[in-house]
């Protein structure tokens, strides 16, 4: 355990050394300016459309909150691995008393940490909202839940991607179009299979718009909860058996 977090402490020391943490970060908190400001644009000129209210907009049901995903989340976890290959500092790291699976998870910790602590400045857009107008806090924490849960997800999907190459630029493409592909897989499915069908069950948990609204909404669905979970640990346990390979070769 003292190994993970040594590890963890120390893959966030050297990312936020780097020019390349906060240009992220900058990037990030004005992508989401604008994407808060378009949210609120929409609803001042069309008002309230049904019970939606503008953080359940924000949250998952445009199409810019998953583009902000595609784009910072590969660039978080690319240089996870693919930095230790091309240095050549991974078999050191792997032959550490460290074990393998403490070493993925706490590089998987640090860019989730990362993650997390980008989201914590949007904590204002629920301030100048309360300000106008009542506040569900619990669908704000749900919602807030939503985004962890789906980023921790990719978070795991980019950090096999990256485990996988000694190229930082094919672990971002990777990731990108992985983590692509199962948007559309399952925002196609839930569209176009019919419902009651095993296609259409599958995709609607595959889904990540789908669970955006729902936890926005303030309704938790377990079997979401389980399929991300799923999902993640599969993605480690392949990130994991990818770094053991490199002890080997």
């Amino acid at each position: 355990m003292r190994g993970l977090v040594a590890i963890c402490k120390r893959e966030l020391l050297s990312f936020f050394v780097t020019p390349l943490a906060w240009v992220l970060f900058v990037v990030f908190l004005v992508a989401q300016g604008l994407h808060f400001q378009l949210v609120i644009e929409h609803f001042a000129q069309n008002g309230l459309l049904s019970d939606q209210t503008p953080l359940q907009a924000f949250f998952g049901n445009t199409v810019f909150f998953y583009m902000v995903l595609f784009l910072f989340v590969p660039a978080l976890t690319m240089r996870a691995f693919a930095e230790e290959r091309a240095r050549g500092t991974l078999e050191a790291l792997v032959t550490s008393p460290v074990s393998t699976t403490e070493i993925v998870v706490a590089k998987y910790l640090a860019v989730l940490l990362t993650y997390a602590a980008m989201w914590v400045p949007t904590l204002l857009y629920v301030v100048v909202l309360g300000r106008s107008g009542s506040i569900d806090f619990g669908a704000t924490a749900s919602a807030y839940a939503g985004a962890l849960l789906v980023g921790a997800t990719y978070l795991a999907v980019g950090i096999l991607m990256s485990s996988l190459t000694s190229s930082q630029l094919v672990a971002l493409s990777l990731s990108g179009l992985v983590l692509l592909g199962l948007f559309l897989v399952g925002l196609v499915g839930e569209s176009f299979a019919k419902d009651g069908t095993a296609l259409h069950d599958v995709a609607v948990h595959v889904s990540a718009w789908a669970t955006m609204n729902d936890f926005a909404a303030g309704i938790v669905d377990t079997r979401r909860v389980v399929f991300a979970a799923s999902l993640i640990l599969v993605s480690l346990y392949g990130a994991v058996r990818s770094v053991e390979a490199a002890r080997w070769s």
